[in-house]
């Protein structure tokens, strides 16, 4: 099970921003997909682990985001808008889940395990409630799963 607020290492963030920084030594042109930014993020809709296993995980990702981007709060929008800007569309560049991972649709859209769209409930400009809709793929009813961080 994964814990909540996962800390990424002080030498695996610097590494990352070192790796995802345009115009540092070092740095590498367009987004940046490193494994050091969030490596569980494979983890994402496994069968070994749960929804709220992966609503934690995204959570986690947010958590990640703020390191990256500390005055700008949360990415906001719709599904799409928010899976761009975690997939390396971006003032930075930076990617914390790849644009090719299985869980993002071909039309952009981050899904949950049964193939809906996770629904993004910006509470404030770092706090975001994340929402399964669960087996019945019907939002709101009592089998959707819920983190309110």
């Amino acid at each position: 099970m994964l814990s909540p607020a996962w800390p990424l290492a002080d030498a695996q963030t610097n590494r990352t921003r070192r790796l995802a920084t345009p115009g540092t030594r070092g740095a590498r042109t367009g987004p940046e997909t490193s494994p050091d930014a969030f490596p569980d993020i494979e983890q994402l809709n496994s069968p070994a682990t749960t929804i709220r296993d992966d609503l934690i995980l995204l959570s986690n990702v947010f958590s990640s985001w703020q390191t990256f981007f500390p005055q700008d709060g949360n990415p906001w929008g719709d599904n799409r808008d928010i899976t761009r800007a975690l997939s390396g569309q971006n003032p930075r560049g930076v990617v914390l889940i790849p644009p090719n991972h299985p869980a993002i649709s071909p039309n952009g859209e981050l899904l949950d395990r049964w193939g809906t769209p996770v629904l993004f409930h910006q509470l404030s400009g770092t706090a975001m409630e994340l929402r399964s809709a669960g087996p019945d793929r019907v939002f709101y009813t009592a089998d959707d799963t819920v983190l309110t961080p």
